[in-house]
């Protein structure tokens, strides 16, 4: 095999009280493909400043040919980019998976999914957007004292609906990052403990009264809020169109919403006149994670 495509999903980190350890992949997809050249590297449908040895899915694909020893010399080519950047929705995660899988497949599959996935966390810096976007559906995930990664899937109830609600504003991750405090009280920490134990119950069950509980958040929501333009009137436009929870999708911009039913063309009639473009699409779970498409 020389040429590969590769389809990986957005991703919706924290959920809530997950904060740093969960994640779900949602059918918004990069799809990219990868090509074995005699000699260097090739970047085709890439903005100027990431085409270049430091794009993060050529150093994906480079990480997995330097563990397992072959030349890293290849040609990638964006087909399609649904997932928007610096939006929180795992844009970076899509090109981390995409190189590291790609560069697994092409060379004949050396690497167990759990060695693909512990470079990608590497490269990222933790697993909570990686695990869902390699592996698809609800993903709990740790890493042990030496960097070693460790995820549980679980499947995700029918019952729900995901409604992804996107500005025309980024939120950078570092900014998301230095907004949250360096020590949290005992309750708070334990107020998410609590919920977080029974965040994957609640997303396999679908039960909306358990769902409204286990979402909530204590460690770093209201410390990125006022990150977030309007955020306060897009909330509660969305409990007004039937969410049951309404969240902050990983470091944002983007908002998560859940329904017990659809609620997308609802909510843009409702926002459609409000400042910052805020635009809602209703997303599916992506089951499969990242997977070669033709």
């Amino acid at each position: 095999m020389d040429k590969i495509r590769v389809r990986v999903p957005a991703t919706s980190a924290n959920l809530g009280s997950g904060f740093d350890c969960c994640g779900i992949a949602l059918e918004l997809y990069n799809v990219f493909e990868f090509e074995k050249i005699s000699k260097g590297l090739e970047l085709v449908n890439c903005e100027e400043e990431f085409a270049n040895e430091s794009n993060l899915s050529y150093q994906a694909y480079k990480a997995v040919c330097d563990k397992i020893g072959v030349d890293p010399s290849v040609k990638i080519t964006i087909i399609d980019t649904g997932v928007p950047v610096s939006r929180g929705l795992g844009s970076s995660a899509t090109l981390i998976c995409a190189g590291a899988y790609a560069a697994n497949k092409l060379h004949g599959c050396p690497l167990s999914k759990e060695e693909v996935f512990a470079i990608c966390t590497e490269l990222e810096g933790h697993p909570d957007n990686v695990a869902p976007a390699l592996f698809g559906s609800f993903c709990v995930s740790v890493t042990d004292m030496h960097g070693n990664p460790y995820t549980v899937r679980t499947h995700v109830s029918k019952r729900i609906h995901f409604t992804a609600v996107i500005p025309d504003f980024e939120v950078q991750t570092h900014h998301a990052r230095e907004v949250l405090p360096e020590l949290v009280k005992r309750e708070d920490a334990v107020y998410n403990m609590s919920r977080v134990a029974l965040l994957a119950s609640a997303f396999k069950s679908g039960d909306s009264q358990l769902l409204k509980i286990v979402t909530k958040d204590r460690l770093h929501q209201q410390y990125r809020r006022p990150l977030f333009r309007n955020i306060d009137e897009i909330e509660e436009c969305a409990y007004e169109c039937g969410a049951i929870s309404f969240m902050i999708s990983g470091a944002g911009s983007t908002c998560l919403c859940l329904s017990t039913k659809s609620m997308a063309d609802k909510l843009n009639e409702k926002i459609k006149c409000l400042p910052n473009g805020w635009v809602a699409r209703e997303l599916e779970i992506s089951k499969y994670g990242t997977k070669e498409v033709m």
